[in-house]
């Protein structure tokens, strides 16, 4: 197997609650991708974006202000490209959308590095335009592996659980890295109350997964509850 990559996936409300324990949490938990939902997109957008990225000690390497979606990358991995995708829109409902970095992982052995399609995404409450998102997603990043000659991971709330229609969409193309290799916790909705687990990791098939899940961590706990809504979801991976 090729490198190893620790990707993030995290919904921050549009750090509406606590920015600085959003910070804490991703700080702690070392990635070396995050993709993100619900970024800022009003007023003062961008300098709140970089400044989130600066406090968790990473960059922004994808994303614009629609939809409030973005990709953040530790200072070691290399963005080679990125791409920003609106979807279909929907009278009367929010603007969905993908957001994709292409990314050169190094190996921490000095040996060559391994390239990666991060991508993030959050589909929509009502089940018909998730699920027509969920195809527009899936027909995307099976467009930008072929252009990039990477694999994917794609990180975002689905808004919905396994064994729903989109969720299936996704797992009949990538893997469910949680289902695969499961540590820590499973439920990631709400933040106060985990009863759901409506957020996931989706790695291409020849992704190696390490493990996935959200990291039961007592020193966190306190920030969770104040980070937003969500609990965030770590999955350990290796590239081919």
């Amino acid at each position: 197997m090729g490198p190893p990559v620790r990707v993030l996936g995290y919904n921050i409300r549009s750090l509406r609650d606590d920015p600085a324990a959003v910070a804490r949490v991703v700080r702690a938990l070392a990635p070396d991708v995050v993709c993100l939902q619900e970024v800022p997109r009003f007023r003062g957008w961008r300098g709140r974006r970089r400044a989130l990225a600066r406090d968790c000690g990473l960059r922004v390497v994808a994303g614009r202000r629609a939809a409030g979606l973005a990709v953040l990358a530790a200072p070691r991995v290399r963005g080679l490209a990125r791409e920003f995708h609106l979807l279909s829109r929907v009278p009367g409902l929010h603007r969905r959308a993908l957001a994709v970095a292409v990314l050169e992982i190094p190996a921490p052995d000095g040996g060559p590095p391994g390239r990666l399609i991060a991508a993030s995404t959050h589909l929509d409450l009502a089940d018909g335009p998730r699920r027509e998102h969920t195809g527009q997603v899936i027909a995307l990043l099976d467009r930008a592996g072929r252009r990039h000659d990477a694999p994917v991971v794609l990180a975002g709330d689905v808004n919905e659980e396994p064994g729903g229609a989109s969720w299936t969409l996704l797992t009949g193309r990538f893997q469910d890295a949680r289902a695969v290799a499961p540590v820590g916790l499973e439920e990631t909705f709400s933040a106060r109350d985990p009863r759901r687990r409506i957020d996931g990791v989706f790695p291409d098939p020849a992704i190696g997964v390490v493990g996935c899940g959200v990291p039961d961590d007592a020193a966190l706990r306190a920030d969770y509850l104040a980070a937003t809504d969500h609990r965030p979801v770590v999955a350990d991976l290796r590239l081919p």
